[in-house]
Protein backbone atom coordinates (compact mmCIF):
# COMPACT_ATOMS: atom_id res chain seq x y z
CA UNK A 1 0.00 0.00 0.00
CA UNK A 2 1.36 3.38 -1.02
CA UNK A 3 2.15 5.64 1.92
CA UNK A 4 -0.20 8.59 2.25
CA UNK A 5 1.55 11.93 1.84
CA UNK A 6 -1.41 14.32 2.04
CA UNK A 7 -3.11 15.28 4.22
CA UNK A 8 -1.31 14.58 7.51
CA UNK A 9 -2.22 11.40 9.38
CA UNK A 10 -3.62 12.92 12.57
CA UNK A 11 -6.84 13.11 14.56
CA UNK A 12 -8.05 16.22 12.68
CA UNK A 13 -8.03 14.41 9.36
CA UNK A 14 -8.75 10.75 10.02
CA UNK A 15 -12.35 9.60 9.73
CA UNK A 16 -13.68 6.47 11.46
CA UNK A 17 -16.78 4.42 12.00
CA UNK A 18 -18.36 4.33 15.44
CA UNK A 19 -16.98 0.87 16.22
CA UNK A 20 -13.46 1.93 15.23
CA UNK A 21 -13.66 4.80 17.71
CA UNK A 22 -14.90 2.49 20.45
CA UNK A 23 -12.06 0.05 19.69
CA UNK A 24 -9.52 2.87 19.98
CA UNK A 25 -10.97 3.91 23.34
CA UNK A 26 -10.85 0.31 24.58
CA UNK A 27 -7.21 0.09 23.49
CA UNK A 28 -6.48 3.23 25.55
CA UNK A 29 -8.14 1.59 28.57
CA UNK A 30 -6.19 -1.64 27.97
CA UNK A 31 -2.96 0.38 28.04
CA UNK A 32 -3.79 1.45 31.58
CA UNK A 33 -5.78 4.69 31.41
CA UNK A 34 -8.77 4.55 33.82
CA UNK A 35 -12.18 5.32 32.33
CA UNK A 36 -12.62 8.08 34.91
CA UNK A 37 -9.42 9.76 33.72
CA UNK A 38 -10.45 9.69 30.04
CA UNK A 39 -13.92 11.04 30.86
CA UNK A 40 -12.39 13.87 32.86
CA UNK A 41 -9.89 14.63 30.09
CA UNK A 42 -12.58 14.69 27.39
CA UNK A 43 -14.91 16.82 29.49
CA UNK A 44 -12.19 19.37 30.27
CA UNK A 45 -11.20 19.64 26.59
CA UNK A 46 -14.86 20.22 25.70
CA UNK A 47 -15.18 22.80 28.48
CA UNK A 48 -12.23 24.75 27.10
CA UNK A 49 -14.08 25.09 23.79
CA UNK A 50 -17.08 26.61 25.57
CA UNK A 51 -15.00 28.89 27.78
CA UNK A 52 -13.41 30.41 24.67
CA UNK A 53 -16.91 31.35 23.47
CA UNK A 54 -18.36 33.16 26.46
CA UNK A 55 -21.12 34.75 24.38
CA UNK A 56 -22.72 31.31 24.16
CA UNK A 57 -22.77 31.00 27.97
CA UNK A 58 -23.95 34.43 29.09
CA UNK A 59 -27.65 33.44 29.32
CA UNK A 60 -26.89 30.22 31.19
CA UNK A 61 -26.59 26.59 30.13
CA UNK A 62 -28.88 23.58 30.18
CA UNK A 63 -27.01 20.31 29.72
CA UNK A 64 -29.13 17.33 28.70
CA UNK A 65 -27.38 14.22 29.96
CA UNK A 66 -27.67 10.75 28.49
CA UNK A 67 -27.43 7.48 30.43
CA UNK A 68 -23.87 6.57 29.37
CA UNK A 69 -20.42 7.99 28.70
CA UNK A 70 -21.68 10.90 26.59
CA UNK A 71 -23.72 11.97 29.61
CA UNK A 72 -20.58 11.64 31.72
CA UNK A 73 -18.73 14.00 29.38
CA UNK A 74 -21.63 16.43 29.74
CA UNK A 75 -21.41 16.17 33.52
CA UNK A 76 -17.74 17.17 33.47
CA UNK A 77 -18.64 20.16 31.27
CA UNK A 78 -21.32 21.10 33.82
CA UNK A 79 -18.78 21.01 36.65
CA UNK A 80 -16.19 23.10 34.81
CA UNK A 81 -18.68 25.76 33.70
CA UNK A 82 -20.35 25.92 37.13
CA UNK A 83 -17.01 26.37 38.89
CA UNK A 84 -16.24 29.25 36.50
CA UNK A 85 -19.37 31.00 37.73
CA UNK A 86 -21.86 30.22 34.96
CA UNK A 87 -25.49 29.30 35.56
CA UNK A 88 -25.77 25.58 34.84
CA UNK A 89 -28.80 23.28 34.93
CA UNK A 90 -29.06 19.56 34.23
CA UNK A 91 -31.85 17.47 32.79
CA UNK A 92 -31.72 13.69 32.44
CA UNK A 93 -34.40 12.53 29.96
CA UNK A 94 -33.55 8.85 30.58
CA UNK A 95 -32.55 6.92 33.72
CA UNK A 96 -28.78 7.06 34.20
CA UNK A 97 -26.95 3.73 33.80
CA UNK A 98 -23.21 4.28 34.07
CA UNK A 99 -21.99 4.40 37.65
CA UNK A 100 -19.46 7.08 36.69
CA UNK A 101 -22.21 9.33 35.31
CA UNK A 102 -24.51 8.70 38.29
CA UNK A 103 -21.75 9.59 40.75
CA UNK A 104 -20.85 12.72 38.83
CA UNK A 105 -24.45 13.95 38.76
CA UNK A 106 -24.73 13.35 42.52
CA UNK A 107 -21.54 15.35 43.02
CA UNK A 108 -22.88 18.20 40.89
CA UNK A 109 -26.13 18.47 42.81
CA UNK A 110 -24.13 18.54 46.06
CA UNK A 111 -22.27 21.56 44.66
CA UNK A 112 -25.57 23.32 44.02
CA UNK A 113 -26.16 22.58 40.33
CA UNK A 114 -29.91 22.37 39.70
CA UNK A 115 -31.25 19.11 38.31
CA UNK A 116 -34.52 19.75 36.48
CA UNK A 117 -37.47 17.47 37.10
CA UNK A 118 -39.29 18.53 33.92
CA UNK A 119 -38.10 19.19 30.35
CA UNK A 120 -36.48 22.62 29.90
CA UNK A 121 -38.38 25.36 28.10
CA UNK A 122 -37.27 25.47 24.42
CA UNK A 123 -38.26 29.13 24.18
CA UNK A 124 -35.79 30.15 26.87
CA UNK A 125 -32.50 31.83 25.99
CA UNK A 126 -30.23 29.23 27.63
CA UNK A 127 -27.58 27.41 25.61
CA UNK A 128 -28.57 23.74 25.28
CA UNK A 129 -25.88 21.06 25.21
CA UNK A 130 -26.90 17.71 23.73
CA UNK A 131 -24.82 15.19 25.73
CA UNK A 132 -27.28 12.33 25.40
CA UNK A 133 -25.99 9.49 23.21
CA UNK A 134 -23.09 10.63 21.00
CA UNK A 135 -21.07 7.98 19.17
CA UNK A 136 -22.72 5.02 20.92
CA UNK A 137 -26.24 5.36 19.51
CA UNK A 138 -27.56 2.51 17.39
CA UNK A 139 -31.34 2.92 17.21
CA UNK A 140 -34.16 5.46 17.16
CA UNK A 141 -34.75 7.51 20.28
CA UNK A 142 -37.78 9.23 21.78
CA UNK A 143 -39.37 11.42 19.09
CA UNK A 144 -40.67 13.91 21.63
CA UNK A 145 -37.10 14.55 22.82
CA UNK A 146 -35.95 15.33 19.28
CA UNK A 147 -38.99 17.57 18.71
CA UNK A 148 -38.12 19.44 21.91
CA UNK A 149 -34.57 20.10 20.68
CA UNK A 150 -35.68 21.12 17.23
CA UNK A 151 -38.30 23.50 18.58
CA UNK A 152 -35.41 25.19 20.38
CA UNK A 153 -33.36 25.23 17.16
CA UNK A 154 -36.22 26.64 15.09
CA UNK A 155 -37.04 29.38 17.60
CA UNK A 156 -33.38 30.50 17.57
CA UNK A 157 -33.71 31.28 21.27
CA UNK A 158 -30.21 30.28 22.28
CA UNK A 159 -27.91 27.86 20.48
CA UNK A 160 -27.82 24.06 20.45
CA UNK A 161 -24.47 22.25 20.70
CA UNK A 162 -24.22 18.48 20.23
CA UNK A 163 -21.39 16.50 21.80
CA UNK A 164 -19.88 14.13 19.23
CA UNK A 165 -23.01 13.08 17.27
CA UNK A 166 -26.45 14.74 17.37
CA UNK A 167 -29.02 12.58 19.13
CA UNK A 168 -31.03 10.51 16.66
CA UNK A 169 -28.39 10.60 13.89
CA UNK A 170 -26.57 7.43 12.84
CA UNK A 171 -22.81 8.02 13.30
CA UNK A 172 -22.03 5.74 10.34
CA UNK A 173 -24.61 6.65 7.69
CA UNK A 174 -25.33 10.28 8.59
CA UNK A 175 -29.05 9.56 8.34
CA UNK A 176 -31.64 9.86 11.14
CA UNK A 177 -32.54 6.52 12.68
CA UNK A 178 -36.19 7.41 12.22
CA UNK A 179 -37.75 10.56 10.75
CA UNK A 180 -35.58 13.22 12.33
CA UNK A 181 -32.57 13.96 14.51
CA UNK A 182 -31.41 16.83 16.71
CA UNK A 183 -30.43 19.88 14.68
CA UNK A 184 -27.37 21.54 16.15
CA UNK A 185 -25.74 24.90 15.56
CA UNK A 186 -22.39 23.39 16.54
CA UNK A 187 -21.10 19.84 16.74
CA UNK A 188 -18.06 19.07 18.92
CA UNK A 189 -16.43 15.96 17.46
CA UNK A 190 -14.53 14.02 20.11
CA UNK A 191 -11.31 12.20 19.20
CA UNK A 192 -11.69 11.36 15.51
CA UNK A 193 -14.16 12.43 12.84
CA UNK A 194 -17.19 10.15 12.65
CA UNK A 195 -17.95 9.25 9.06
CA UNK A 196 -21.68 9.90 9.31
CA UNK A 197 -21.11 13.55 10.21
CA UNK A 198 -19.42 14.22 6.85
CA UNK A 199 -22.15 12.79 4.64
CA UNK A 200 -24.46 15.00 2.58
CA UNK A 201 -27.43 13.49 4.44
CA UNK A 202 -26.08 14.83 7.76
CA UNK A 203 -25.82 18.46 6.65
CA UNK A 204 -29.26 19.52 8.01
CA UNK A 205 -28.29 18.27 11.48
CA UNK A 206 -24.61 18.76 12.25
CA UNK A 207 -24.16 22.51 11.95
CA UNK A 208 -20.58 23.75 12.32
CA UNK A 209 -18.12 20.95 13.14
CA UNK A 210 -15.30 21.51 15.65
CA UNK A 211 -12.68 18.89 16.41
CA UNK A 212 -11.82 18.13 20.06
CA UNK A 213 -8.41 16.49 20.38
CA UNK A 214 -8.11 13.92 23.17
CA UNK A 215 -4.51 12.86 22.50
CA UNK A 216 -4.77 9.63 20.51
CA UNK A 217 -1.23 8.56 19.63
CA UNK A 218 0.04 8.53 16.05
CA UNK A 219 0.98 4.85 16.41
CA UNK A 220 -2.68 4.04 17.10
CA UNK A 221 -3.83 6.13 14.15
CA UNK A 222 -1.41 4.46 11.76
CA UNK A 223 -2.84 1.05 12.64
CA UNK A 224 -6.07 1.92 10.83
CA UNK A 225 -5.64 -0.13 7.65
CA UNK A 226 -8.13 1.47 5.27
CA UNK A 227 -7.84 5.19 5.87
CA UNK A 228 -10.46 7.85 5.22
CA UNK A 229 -9.38 11.49 5.33
CA UNK A 230 -11.37 14.64 5.92
CA UNK A 231 -10.08 17.53 3.80
CA UNK A 232 -10.76 21.12 4.85
CA UNK A 233 -9.73 24.54 3.53
CA UNK A 234 -6.72 24.77 5.89
CA UNK A 235 -5.15 21.84 4.04
CA UNK A 236 -4.27 24.19 1.19
CA UNK A 237 -1.23 25.24 3.23
CA UNK A 238 0.27 21.74 3.08
CA UNK A 239 -0.57 20.74 -0.47
CA UNK A 240 2.37 19.88 -2.72
CA UNK A 241 2.48 19.67 -6.51
CA UNK A 242 5.38 18.44 -8.66
CA UNK A 243 7.73 21.15 -9.90
CA UNK A 244 9.14 20.38 -13.34
CA UNK A 245 12.66 21.59 -14.23
CA UNK A 246 12.70 25.15 -15.56
CA UNK A 247 14.14 24.03 -18.90
CA UNK A 248 11.36 21.52 -19.57
CA UNK A 249 9.67 22.14 -22.94
CA UNK A 250 5.92 22.53 -23.31
CA UNK A 251 5.62 19.04 -24.79
CA UNK A 252 7.20 17.57 -21.67
CA UNK A 253 5.00 19.55 -19.28
CA UNK A 254 2.08 17.24 -19.90
CA UNK A 255 -0.14 16.60 -22.91
CA UNK A 256 -3.89 16.27 -22.48
CA UNK A 257 -6.69 15.70 -24.98
CA UNK A 258 -10.27 16.79 -24.36
CA UNK A 259 -13.21 15.29 -26.23
CA UNK A 260 -16.17 17.35 -25.16
CA UNK A 261 -19.30 19.20 -26.19
CA UNK A 262 -22.07 18.71 -28.74
CA UNK A 263 -24.56 20.75 -30.70
CA UNK A 264 -26.87 20.51 -27.69
CA UNK A 265 -24.21 21.41 -25.11
CA UNK A 266 -21.47 23.49 -26.75
CA UNK A 267 -20.63 25.35 -23.50
CA UNK A 268 -19.37 22.14 -21.87
CA UNK A 269 -16.47 21.99 -24.33
CA UNK A 270 -15.47 25.59 -23.64
CA UNK A 271 -15.51 25.07 -19.86
CA UNK A 272 -13.55 21.79 -20.02
CA UNK A 273 -10.89 23.56 -22.11
CA UNK A 274 -10.79 26.45 -19.64
CA UNK A 275 -10.26 23.97 -16.81
CA UNK A 276 -7.36 22.31 -18.62
CA UNK A 277 -5.71 25.63 -19.45
CA UNK A 278 -6.02 26.74 -15.80
CA UNK A 279 -4.03 23.68 -14.68
CA UNK A 280 -0.88 25.00 -16.36
CA UNK A 281 -0.46 21.87 -18.50
CA UNK A 282 2.03 22.29 -21.33
CA UNK A 283 -0.11 21.21 -24.29
CA UNK A 284 -3.90 21.10 -24.64
CA UNK A 285 -5.56 19.47 -27.63
CA UNK A 286 -9.28 19.21 -28.21
CA UNK A 287 -11.84 17.45 -30.34
CA UNK A 288 -14.96 19.57 -30.18
CA UNK A 289 -18.10 20.43 -32.15
CA UNK A 290 -17.68 22.62 -35.21
CA UNK A 291 -19.70 25.37 -33.55
CA UNK A 292 -17.15 25.63 -30.72
CA UNK A 293 -14.12 25.04 -32.94
CA UNK A 294 -14.93 28.12 -35.03
CA UNK A 295 -14.90 30.45 -32.03
CA UNK A 296 -12.61 28.89 -29.42
CA UNK A 297 -9.55 30.75 -30.74
CA UNK A 298 -11.13 34.02 -29.62
CA UNK A 299 -11.23 33.00 -25.94
CA UNK A 300 -8.68 30.18 -25.59
CA UNK A 301 -6.14 30.58 -28.40
CA UNK A 302 -3.73 28.19 -26.61
CA UNK A 303 -5.79 25.10 -27.40
CA UNK A 304 -5.01 23.06 -30.52
CA UNK A 305 -8.16 21.76 -32.20
CA UNK A 306 -7.18 18.43 -33.79
CA UNK A 307 -10.65 17.26 -34.79
CA UNK A 308 -14.32 18.14 -35.08
CA UNK A 309 -17.20 16.20 -33.54
CA UNK A 310 -20.05 15.43 -35.91
CA UNK A 311 -23.55 15.21 -34.45
CA UNK A 312 -26.37 12.71 -34.87
CA UNK A 313 -29.92 13.79 -35.67
CA UNK A 314 -30.57 14.53 -31.99
CA UNK A 315 -27.55 16.80 -31.57
CA UNK A 316 -25.39 14.24 -29.73
CA UNK A 317 -21.71 13.97 -30.62
CA UNK A 318 -20.30 11.04 -32.60
CA UNK A 319 -16.91 9.95 -31.26
CA UNK A 320 -15.96 7.19 -33.67
CA UNK A 321 -14.61 9.25 -36.58
CA UNK A 322 -12.54 11.42 -34.25
CA UNK A 323 -11.01 8.47 -32.39
CA UNK A 324 -10.15 6.64 -35.62
CA UNK A 325 -8.16 9.56 -36.90
CA UNK A 326 -5.94 10.41 -33.91
CA UNK A 327 -2.90 8.88 -32.24
CA UNK A 328 -4.06 8.49 -28.63
CA UNK A 329 -0.60 7.38 -27.54
CA UNK A 330 0.64 10.96 -27.96
CA UNK A 331 -1.25 12.01 -24.81
CA UNK A 332 -0.64 11.50 -21.10
CA UNK A 333 -4.35 11.89 -20.32
CA UNK A 334 -7.59 11.91 -22.29
CA UNK A 335 -10.82 13.41 -20.95
CA UNK A 336 -14.10 12.28 -22.51
CA UNK A 337 -17.65 13.14 -21.59
CA UNK A 338 -18.59 16.73 -20.77
CA UNK A 339 -21.64 17.60 -22.86
CA UNK A 340 -21.22 14.93 -25.57
CA UNK A 341 -24.80 13.66 -25.21
CA UNK A 342 -26.04 10.07 -25.50
CA UNK A 343 -25.47 7.80 -28.49
CA UNK A 344 -25.31 4.14 -27.52
CA UNK A 345 -24.45 2.80 -30.97
CA UNK A 346 -21.55 5.25 -31.33
CA UNK A 347 -20.17 4.20 -27.95
CA UNK A 348 -20.22 0.52 -28.86
CA UNK A 349 -18.20 1.28 -32.00
CA UNK A 350 -15.74 3.53 -30.13
CA UNK A 351 -14.97 1.22 -27.19
CA UNK A 352 -12.00 -0.49 -28.88
CA UNK A 353 -10.01 2.75 -29.16
CA UNK A 354 -10.57 3.59 -25.49
CA UNK A 355 -9.65 0.11 -24.30
CA UNK A 356 -6.39 0.27 -26.27
CA UNK A 357 -5.33 3.68 -24.87
CA UNK A 358 -2.39 3.14 -22.50
CA UNK A 359 -2.53 6.50 -20.73
CA UNK A 360 -4.89 7.85 -18.07
CA UNK A 361 -8.51 7.88 -19.23
CA UNK A 362 -10.80 10.31 -17.39
CA UNK A 363 -14.52 9.76 -17.95
CA UNK A 364 -17.17 12.26 -16.96
CA UNK A 365 -20.85 13.02 -17.47
CA UNK A 366 -22.29 11.56 -20.71
CA UNK A 367 -19.35 9.20 -21.21
CA UNK A 368 -20.47 7.51 -17.98
CA UNK A 369 -24.11 7.55 -19.08
CA UNK A 370 -23.09 5.91 -22.35
CA UNK A 371 -21.20 3.19 -20.45
CA UNK A 372 -24.21 2.53 -18.21
CA UNK A 373 -26.34 1.84 -21.32
CA UNK A 374 -23.71 -0.14 -23.20
CA UNK A 375 -23.44 -3.90 -23.61
CA UNK A 376 -20.35 -4.12 -21.41
CA UNK A 377 -21.70 -1.74 -18.78
CA UNK A 378 -19.17 -1.14 -15.98
CA UNK A 379 -17.24 -4.25 -17.09
CA UNK A 380 -15.69 -1.79 -19.53
CA UNK A 381 -13.37 -0.72 -16.70
CA UNK A 382 -12.18 -4.28 -16.15
CA UNK A 383 -11.45 -4.67 -19.87
CA UNK A 384 -9.08 -1.68 -19.74
CA UNK A 385 -5.56 -2.57 -18.64
CA UNK A 386 -4.57 1.04 -17.96
CA UNK A 387 -5.49 3.58 -15.33
CA UNK A 388 -9.05 4.95 -15.38
CA UNK A 389 -10.62 7.74 -13.33
CA UNK A 390 -14.35 8.49 -13.30
CA UNK A 391 -16.19 11.53 -11.94
CA UNK A 392 -19.93 10.76 -11.50
CA UNK A 393 -22.49 12.57 -9.40
CA UNK A 394 -25.00 10.52 -7.40
CA UNK A 395 -27.46 9.80 -10.23
CA UNK A 396 -24.74 8.93 -12.73
CA UNK A 397 -23.18 6.61 -10.14
CA UNK A 398 -26.54 4.93 -9.57
CA UNK A 399 -27.05 4.34 -13.28
CA UNK A 400 -23.53 3.00 -13.66
CA UNK A 401 -23.49 0.75 -10.59
CA UNK A 402 -27.15 -0.13 -9.86
CA UNK A 403 -26.22 -3.19 -7.79
CA UNK A 404 -23.94 -1.37 -5.35
CA UNK A 405 -25.75 -0.35 -2.18
CA UNK A 406 -23.89 0.83 0.92
CA UNK A 407 -24.38 2.81 4.13
CA UNK A 408 -22.77 6.04 2.91
CA UNK A 409 -21.07 7.67 -0.09
CA UNK A 410 -17.58 6.71 1.05
CA UNK A 411 -18.53 3.03 1.10
CA UNK A 412 -20.23 3.34 -2.29
CA UNK A 413 -17.15 4.88 -3.89
CA UNK A 414 -14.68 2.47 -2.27
CA UNK A 415 -16.71 -0.60 -3.18
CA UNK A 416 -17.03 0.42 -6.83
CA UNK A 417 -13.34 1.37 -6.97
CA UNK A 418 -12.31 -2.01 -5.61
CA UNK A 419 -14.69 -4.07 -7.74
CA UNK A 420 -13.78 -2.35 -11.01
CA UNK A 421 -10.15 -1.33 -10.31
CA UNK A 422 -10.65 2.41 -10.86
CA UNK A 423 -10.34 5.67 -8.96
CA UNK A 424 -13.59 7.50 -8.34
CA UNK A 425 -14.65 11.05 -7.62
CA UNK A 426 -18.23 10.80 -6.35
CA UNK A 427 -19.42 14.38 -6.54
CA UNK A 428 -21.77 16.03 -4.06
CA UNK A 429 -21.93 18.65 -1.34
CA UNK A 430 -19.11 16.76 0.39
CA UNK A 431 -17.42 15.01 -2.54
CA UNK A 432 -15.61 11.68 -2.04
CA UNK A 433 -12.45 10.54 -3.81
CA UNK A 434 -11.64 6.85 -3.42
CA UNK A 435 -9.63 3.87 -4.59
CA UNK A 436 -9.75 0.30 -3.30
CA UNK A 437 -7.82 1.18 -0.11
CA UNK A 438 -8.31 4.78 0.96
CA UNK A 439 -10.74 7.66 0.62
CA UNK A 440 -10.65 11.43 0.89
CA UNK A 441 -13.78 13.43 1.69
CA UNK A 442 -14.07 17.17 1.19
CA UNK A 443 -15.89 19.08 3.90
CA UNK A 444 -17.09 22.65 4.21
CA UNK A 445 -17.48 23.34 0.48
CA UNK A 446 -19.32 26.45 -0.70
CA UNK A 447 -23.00 25.69 -1.46
CA UNK A 448 -23.11 28.66 -3.85
CA UNK A 449 -20.81 26.80 -6.23
CA UNK A 450 -23.28 23.98 -6.84
CA UNK A 451 -23.96 25.36 -10.30
CA UNK A 452 -24.04 24.14 -13.89
CA UNK A 453 -20.65 23.99 -15.58
CA UNK A 454 -18.50 23.40 -12.51
CA UNK A 455 -18.21 19.70 -13.34
CA UNK A 456 -17.08 20.44 -16.91
CA UNK A 457 -14.45 22.85 -15.61
CA UNK A 458 -13.31 20.25 -13.08
CA UNK A 459 -12.94 17.43 -15.59
CA UNK A 460 -10.69 19.57 -17.81
CA UNK A 461 -8.69 20.70 -14.79
CA UNK A 462 -8.19 17.10 -13.65
CA UNK A 463 -7.05 16.12 -17.14
CA UNK A 464 -4.49 18.92 -17.27
CA UNK A 465 -3.13 18.38 -13.76
CA UNK A 466 -2.88 14.64 -14.30
CA UNK A 467 -0.94 15.13 -17.54
CA UNK A 468 1.57 17.33 -15.70
CA UNK A 469 2.01 14.76 -12.94
CA UNK A 470 2.36 11.90 -15.42
CA UNK A 471 5.14 13.79 -17.23
CA UNK A 472 6.85 14.04 -13.82
CA UNK A 473 6.12 10.66 -12.21
CA UNK A 474 5.96 8.39 -15.25
CA UNK A 475 3.22 5.95 -16.15
CA UNK A 476 1.19 6.03 -12.94
CA UNK A 477 -0.12 8.58 -10.45
CA UNK A 478 -2.02 7.86 -7.27
CA UNK A 479 -5.58 8.62 -6.27
CA UNK A 480 -4.10 11.03 -3.73
CA UNK A 481 -3.27 13.27 -6.69
CA UNK A 482 -6.89 13.16 -7.83
CA UNK A 483 -7.93 14.22 -4.33
CA UNK A 484 -5.56 17.20 -4.55
CA UNK A 485 -7.01 18.34 -7.88
CA UNK A 486 -10.59 18.12 -6.64
CA UNK A 487 -9.66 20.01 -3.48
CA UNK A 488 -7.92 22.79 -5.45
CA UNK A 489 -11.00 23.20 -7.66
CA UNK A 490 -13.22 23.45 -4.57
CA UNK A 491 -10.82 25.80 -2.82
CA UNK A 492 -10.67 28.11 -5.85
CA UNK A 493 -14.47 28.21 -5.91
CA UNK A 494 -14.59 29.22 -2.25
CA UNK A 495 -12.03 31.99 -2.79
CA UNK A 496 -13.51 33.46 -5.97
CA UNK A 497 -14.66 36.92 -4.90
CA UNK A 498 -15.99 37.96 -8.30
CA UNK A 499 -18.73 35.31 -8.41
CA UNK A 500 -19.47 31.60 -8.46
CA UNK A 501 -20.01 30.77 -12.13
CA UNK A 502 -17.69 28.28 -13.80
CA UNK A 503 -15.87 30.78 -16.03
CA UNK A 504 -14.92 33.05 -13.13
CA UNK A 505 -13.82 30.08 -11.03
CA UNK A 506 -11.64 28.96 -13.94
CA UNK A 507 -9.84 32.31 -13.79
CA UNK A 508 -9.43 31.88 -10.03
CA UNK A 509 -8.01 28.39 -10.57
CA UNK A 510 -5.29 29.78 -12.83
CA UNK A 511 -4.28 32.29 -10.15
CA UNK A 512 -4.39 29.61 -7.46
CA UNK A 513 -2.15 27.21 -9.39
CA UNK A 514 0.36 29.98 -10.02
CA UNK A 515 0.30 30.97 -6.36
CA UNK A 516 0.72 27.37 -5.22
CA UNK A 517 3.71 26.67 -7.43
CA UNK A 518 5.32 30.00 -6.54
CA UNK A 519 5.04 29.07 -2.85
CA UNK A 520 6.63 25.68 -3.51
CA UNK A 521 9.58 27.26 -5.34
CA UNK A 522 10.47 29.55 -2.43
Amino acid sequence: MKEIGWPTIDSKHLVVYSKQMLDLENEIFAQGMPQEALMEKVGIQLSKWFLKRKSLLKEGVVILLGPGNNGGDGAVIAKELFLKGYLVKLWCPFPLKKILTINYVNYLTSLGVEKLEKPPNPEGTHLWIDAILGNNQKRKVDEDLIKLFNKKFKKKSGKVVSIDVPTGLCPDSGKPFYKNAVKANYNLVVGLNKIGLLQDTALPYVGELHHIDIGISRSQLCKLESKIFKIISQDFRTINLPLLPKNTSKYKRGRTLLIAGSEKYPGAAYLAIKGAISSGVGFVSAIIPDLVAKSIWQVQPEVVVIGRLRSDLNGNSILLDALKNIDCSAYDSIVIGPGIGLNEDDWEKSIKYLLDFKGLLILDADALNRISKSNLGPRFFLERNSETWITPHDKEFGRLFPDIDCTNKVELAKKAAKEFDISILLKGANSVIANNENAWQLFGTDAETARAGLGDLLSGFIGGCAAIDLSFFGDYISTESLAKYVFLHSFAASKCKKGSNASLIGDQLSKLMRKTKTRLML
